[in-house]
């Protein structure tokens, strides 16, 4: 198959390359050359701003495209639009994010979405975001036609490369050993999936030509957040980290919100209960279409060992500083 990939050189993308390329795929990145620059030197790669610099890809065609790094409706309209007639498929890549209330466990692909009073709105927030997802996914209908395209919306992606912190922090946490904060309920459900897999189903889907939307997370079961911690804990210990010390003290969901703990980005994971359905999305389409796991065990391993690669001095984007954990644990325990 001859792929073209907008993006590609990011987290995502540079699995999605990983993975076509080992299927033998023709592959062609477009994108600006500032992330990653050096990776793939065998794979073409056509330099330009998707905002307005499509020129390169006219005139050229290939079986599929997977957008990866779409977030306003203009600009995904605009290379939709364009490779409607150098493609047969176009995948984008969405997100969860899109739906009106994503809060409620269990919501489907027919759930209702989320709108912007004003549709040319482009500043991207925690608002935005998913609206703006949403008019993404229909622009690139309107282009394409129905039929013709797939939305993948993720949950939280996670493993090697992942440049938000959101789940790395829980393995690194657990090598550190020591008291470890657990945050909220110990049974509350937890969704993510690896990078790895989302990517090999992704190719997966777009060669079979699937369309429509498909809410993509993990784990085929239920995990809860105790057996989340307990694993990556396991996993640190089995990688030869000094994890004796390592003991978790849950903290509930009033301290927590009383002492202004951030979720999701302060502490990885954990939402209140009023949000638990951010765990709890309903996956069922994407597994019947093939979507597979690999061991969570493989996942908090190898991203473990990317972690470690990286410069000790390292400002993390996600997690709780050493400080704050402490100050936070001092106070549950005067409380």
């Amino acid at each position: 198959m001859r792929l073209l990939i907008l993006g590609g050189t990011r987290f995502l993308g540079r699995a999605l390359v990983d993975a076509a390329l080992a299927a033998g795929y023709e592959v062609t990145l477009f994108n600006r050359g500032q992330s990653g620059p050096d990776l793939f030197p065998d794979v073409e790669k056509l330099r330009g701003d998707r905002d307005g610099g499509l020129d390169l890809l006219a005139g050229r065609s290939w079986d599929a495209a997977i957008d990866t790094c779409g977030y306003t409706p203009r600009v995904v309209g605009a290379s939709a639009g364009l490779l409607a007639d150098a493609v047969d498929h176009y995948t984008f890549i969405s997100s969860m994010s899109v739906y009106a209330d994503p809060s409620v466990a269990g919501v489907d692909e027919n759930a209702p979405l989320g709108t912007l009073e004003d549709e040319t709105v482009e500043e991207i927030t925690g608002v935005t975001y998913g609206p703006l997802k949403a008019l993404c996914e229909k622009a690139v209908d309107a282009a394409m036609g129905p039929r013709r395209a797939l939305h993948v919306r993720s949950g939280l992606i996670v493993g090697p490369y992942d440049p938000s912190d959101r789940f790395t922090y829980w393995p690194a946490r657990a090598a550190r050993g020591g008291e470890i904060l657990a945050p909220g309920d110990p049974t509350a459900p937890v969704q993510f999936i690896d990078v790895r897999d989302i990517a090999a189903w992704t190719l997966q889907a777009t060669a079979q030509r699937l369309s429509g939307p498909y809410n993509v997370t993990g784990p085929a079961d239920r995990l809860a957040m105790e057996p989340f911690l307990h694993t990556c804990r396991a996993v640190a210990a089995a990688e030869g980290y000094d994890v004796r010390g390592a003991t978790f003290t849950w903290v509930d969901d009033e301290f927590l919100l009383a002492n202004e703990a951030a979720a999701y980005t302060e502490i990885p994971l954990w939402v209140p209960a009023a949000y638990a359905g951010f765990g709890a999305f309903d996956h069922r389409k994407a597994l019947a279409h093939g979507l597979s796991f690999r061991p969570l065990a493989e996942t908090v391993r190898d991203t473990l060992a990317w972690q470690a690669t990286r410069p000790p001095d390292y400002a993390w984007r996600a997690g709780l500083a050493p400080e704050r954990e402490a100050e936070l644990l001092a106070r549950w325990r005067s409380a």
